[in-house]
Parts: C-alpha cells; sequence; structure tokens
C-alpha cells in the first residue's frame, strides 16, 4: 500500500491539535474517519507534510440533544452513532434518512459526518439536510472560534471556508419547528453504495408555510432554494404554489453532465423529486405530471 512520507500525530487533547495546526498550516490535514483522507493519500491527490488523527480527543465525540437547544454531532462522531441515536430518528428524521443512504454500514461504523462536510463534495448526502435544519458549524483555533452558518460554509467542489489554523469542533442543528416533518429523496446508478446523480432534502412546517428544499449534485456547492421555498410564504391554491416552485428549484441549480448523469437528466431528477417531496409533505393526493 502506497502513502505518501508525512509525520503522524494523535493529540490527545484539543490544544494539542491546534498547536499542530499553527505550526503545520496549510501542510498538515485532520483526520477523522479517514474515508476520504486515506483514499487521497493513496491515489496521491494530497500530499501533506503532518496527519493530525483528532479521534482520541475525547470532547469530539459528543453527540447530544437537549429539549429546545438542539443537537449537537462532534468532529468524531460516526454515521453508525447518529443512525444510532434515537433523537435524530425522532427529530431530525431528514438528516437520518440522508445518513442512511451514505455508503454502508462497514463505512457508516468509520465515516463522520464532520469529515463529509469538510470534504466539500458537491454530491454530499448530508449537507441538504444540515441546509434544512439551518445547521450551525462551530469551529476552533489558536486565534478564536467561529460559527458559521452551513449555508457560508461550502465554497467550491472540495472547498470550504475553513482556514488552515482552524478545526471544526462540532455541527450544531437548532431545535426544529414542534410541527416539522421532512424527506430525504436520492438517486443513484444503482441500489446499493452510490454518490447521489442528485439528492433533495426538504422540511415542512408551521402548516405549509415555512417549506425549506435543499439540494445535492446540481452544483459546485449544495444548494438551498429560497425563492422556491418563498412561495410558499404566500396566498393561494397550494397546487400553483407547487408548480412555481418546482420551477424556481429548477432555476437556482446548474448540474453538469460526467460519467454518472446528463445536466438534463439531472433538471429532470430536480423537478420530479421536488414535485414528489411537496406533494407527499403537505398532503396533495393528486401529483402532477412532472
Amino acid at each position: 500500500m502506497y502513502l505518501p512520507k508525512f509525520t503522524y500525530y494523535a493529540p490527545e487533547t484539543l490544544e494539542e491539535a491546534l498547536d499542530l495546526l499553527e505550526k503545520y498550516g496549510g501542510e498538515a490535514k485532520i483526520l477523522a474517519g479517514g474515508t476520504d483522507l486515506i483514499v487521497d493519500l493513496r491515489e496521491k491527490k494530497k500530499h501533506p507534510k503532518a496527519v493530525i488523527d483528532v479521534k482520541r480527543i475525547k470532547g469530539l465525540n459528543v453527540l447530544k440533544y437537549e429539549p429546545g437547544n438542539g443537537l449537537v454531532i462532534g468532529a468524531t462522531v460516526t454515521y453508525h452513532q447518529i443512525l444510532s441515536y434515537e433523537p435524530v430518528l425522532n427529530k431530525y428524521p431528514v438528516l437520518w434518512e440522508a445518513v442512511k443512504t451514505v455508503a454502508d454500514e462497514i463505512l457508516r461504523m468509520r465515516a463522520t459526518l464532520v469529515g463529509n462536510i469538510c470534504t466539500a463534495s458537491p454530491a454530499a448526502d448530508t449537507a441538504p439536510a444540515l441546509l434544512v435544519y439551518d445547521a450551525v458549524v462551530e469551529t476552533a483555533s489558536k486565534r478564536g472560534g467561529r460559527k458559521i452558518p452551513i449555508e457560508q460554509f461550502f465554497a467550491g467542489v472540495k472547498k470550504t471556508v475553513l482556514e488552515p489554523w482552524e478545526i471544526v469542533v462540532s455541527v450544531k442543528l437548532p431545535e426544529p419547528p414542534h410541527d416539522a416533518k421532512g424527506t430525504y429523496m436520492k438517486a443513484m446508478r444503482v441500489w446499493s453504495e452510490d454518490l447521489a446523480l442528485v439528492g433533495v432534502a426538504a422540511l415542512v412546517a408551521d402548516r405549509g408555510r415555512d417549506v425549506r428544499l435543499a439540494y445535492a449534485s446540481v452544483a459546485p456547492t449544495p444548494v438551498r432554494a429560497r425563492n422556491a421555498e418563498n412561495v410558499f410564504k404566500q396566498d393561494g391554491d397550494i397546487l400553483d404554489k407547487i408548480n412555481k416552485a418546482v420551477e424556481l428549484a429548477v432555476s437556482a441549480v446548474s448540474p453538469i453532465s460526467d460519467v454518472r448523469a446528463s445536466k438534463e437528466y439531472r433538471l429532470h431528477l430536480v423537478k420530479t423529486f421536488t414535485r414528489n417531496a411537496l406533494n407527499k409533505l403537505l398532503g396533495v393526493e393528486a401529483m402532477a405530471v412532472a
């Protein structure tokens, strides 16, 4: 097995990890689950001088829900832990459904949600779910921490707004609306481990006036379709609002053609999944033709 030469560290405190990030700057990589980083190292896509393994830092393995305060997911919390934590299923079902679609059970026991968003793939399944729940990314550094709304966290294909000296310590999801319900829909080439051709997260609350829509694999970054959401704040026939929201959602995305799907097929999926999700969550029986 090929791995480039680097210095490996396994700090036991956050302070030690931050000292190392200051020392190496942009030439250090954080290892949490390692499901992306190890592959990149083997394929010679990354050549860090140091790899900082943060799994021993106890404060980063927090998974806690408090009524009224919301859910905190630490940097080393795995997908398996999230799926096994009952409050996620009960209070954040869109996130639970999205995590369930990621890879397979073995990989989910290693991979982390924070690692997933820091990789910043446009096809990240958890990103749309975090967007509809208005998640906040919490960072730490020797220069002070930040709280970054998830919508501002992604900067491009595999790029985030993180500085080289920063580490994500947790993601916080606020308490969802009391009557919220939602879904995550994902198209794949095969019904097994695969990246999303298109991923759609939808959440509805406040008797259908609070609608949130977010997408994966349709632009350089995950997309929140706010213009489509605003349609439901207005009065009018529900079917007319759904039709208008679908068209605005399509205009909010900019998919490409690649080896997994064409641009046209992705646009078709956005249109179909958005309509299906809204029909389902808003209780519309007769589904219009997509």
